[in-house]
């Protein structure tokens, strides 16, 4: 059956025929709206509410744009909607912690497990695209469109990581093409100045499954479960960087983020941990798990993303929100 004569069934009701309209793209557009959101929560209901107006809107579909352009165009404005309608308190940091390095703005961010990368990450971007697809998932990417202005954020999502030609993203917002080109720059200049992972250190990150990152993360893990500040230093590069979205303190550099995981362990000295890996980003991650003293159980912590650089770590990326875990497939609670 053609797609204009699926597309007929779909507009007179037919629920089957739209969901093998836009099933395709599922993926892809939830991966666009946690870009853009930098929440994995958050791009959940925005797939659905793309979703929904997509079938409810159906006889707008002109056919001018490709179907996948058309759910673009929806789920980008309903990201932006979303973006000018969120108001968030800003978090303090904990006074139990150590000095951080720097203070820094919230940001609200969340990791993206690499499960639901499979069948996007085979994707080409578009010939228009800056980014290959490992670059525009890395955390750095994603932390570093959350300080652009939302605009900006669309449209080097939409030029620069999918590929679309700047008309085709002037359509999408409404906007004139010349718009998007001013948008475009100025977002690539914020987003070069603020983003610290570059495409060369990527390229040095070691192999997923490889020896070298196997042997690198077999290291830190044992070292985490020992409560071993000093052999996880040793671990790490001179200027790396250790984040807690939304918290707003930075640990910067091997020395600053010894100092506060040898203040960590030292509080949980008798609740040993236990780390359970896994991916987020298309980078290793680790959830740690802390021992409970009055039972033989370890509750989740946190989801630490590890960001390599060659046989080194060069960033740590901690997040405490036990929404998460279903995504991941980790539980709560370790027996």
């Amino acid at each position: 059956m053609t797609e204009a004569a699926v597309l007929t069934r779909a507009r007179a009701g037919d629920e089957e025929a739209f969901r093998s309209l836009v099933e395709p793209y599922r993926r892809e557009l939830q991966l666009h709206c946690y870009r853009i959101l930098g929440s994995l929560q958050d791009a959940e209901d925005l797939l659905q509410e793309t979703l929904l107006a997509a079938w409810s809107g159906l006889d707008k579909f002109e056919g001018r744009a490709s179907m996948r352009s058309w759910l673009y165009r929806i789920a980008t404005n309903r990201c932006l909607n979303a973006l000018r309608a969120r108001a968030r308190r800003a978090p303090e940091l904990p006074t139990d912690l150590p000095a951080p390095t720097r203070m820094t703005e919230p940001l609200w961010l969340e990791p993206y497990p690499d499960v639901m990368l499979e069948g996007i990450a085979d994707l080409a971007p578009g010939p228009d695209a800056r980014y290959e697809t490992k670059e525009a998932v890395a955390l750095a990417f994603v932390t570093g469109l959350q300080q652009l202005a939302p605009r900006q954020r669309a449209v080097l999502v939409l030029r620069d990581a999918l590929g679309f030609q700047a008309t085709e993203v002037a359509d999408m917002l409404d906007t004139s093409e010349a718009s998007v080109n001013s948008a475009l720059q100025r977002a690539r200049g914020t987003l070069e100045s603020r983003t610290p992972l570059s495409a060369d250190a990527l390229a040095r990150a070691p192999l997923p499954g490889s020896a070298v990152e196997r042997e690198l993360l077999g290291q830190f893990a044992d070292a985490f479960e020992d409560g071993d500040a000093d052999r996880i230093a040793a671990l790490l590069t001179d200027e790396a960087l250790y984040t807690m979205p939304p918290e707003p303190g930075e640990y910067h550099g091997s020395h600053a983020i010894y100092t506060f995981l040898h203040d960590r362990f030292s509080q949980s000295v008798n609740r040993p941990a236990r780390l359970v890996p896994t991916r987020a980003n298309g980078q290793p991650a680790f959830a740690t798990y802390v021992g409970d003293t009055h039972a033989s159980i370890a509750r989740f912590n946190s989801l630490l993303v590890l960001t390599l650089q060659g046989n080194r770590i060069s960033a740590l990326t901690r997040f405490g929100d036990t929404g998460i875990l279903p995504a991941f497939g980790l539980p709560r609670v370790l027996r």
